[in-house]
């Protein structure tokens, strides 16, 4: 509920970015890029073997689901955040993204996250003339029991 509250801090100072000739970037919340950068760095430790391309088995509940779903849920309140902030905010925030690879990071490791199948194996009705459901046309509920 936090974070799409957050840009508007920003837009406050945000005359004082356009007057300097080099790019200018502006960091997301220091907290969240300190996290997300600490994420990165375990991540890469777990998945540094994977080429891209091809896919990691991560077991659930295990200390590896963890912090991919950790990972994954930092950059779900980063988007947030960008989602709420205005036109002019997103250009500096993703200049500081581009700066420090973070989004370069964010992909290497979906694609070495992304099963191979992505069919759905939860709950749904066998009827066999449907097509198959996969992770992309389900809705999945990530609510925290």
């Amino acid at each position: 509920r936090l974070m799409p509250e957050l840009p508007k801090f920003d837009d406050e100072d945000l005359k004082s970015y356009g007057d300097e000739e080099e790019e200018s970037a502006l960091s997301p919340p220091a907290a969240l890029m300190s996290v997300l950068a600490t994420q990165e760095l375990l991540l890469e430790n777990i998945l540094e073997c994977i080429p891209v391309g091809e896919f990691a088995v991560i077991q659930p509940l295990s200390d590896e689901f963890c912090l991919v779903l950790g990972y994954l849920l930092t950059w779900k309140l980063t988007l947030t955040f960008f989602k709420a902030a205005s036109s002019q905010l997103r250009v500096l925030y993703s200049q500081y993204l581009r700066r420090t690879k973070s989004l370069n990071k964010l992909l290497y490791h979906l694609f070495r996250l992304m099963p191979e199948n992505p069919t759905f194996s939860g709950p749904t009705s066998e009827v066999p003339n449907k097509d198959t459901k996969t992770f992309f046309t389900e809705e999945l509920n990530l609510d925290v029991k």
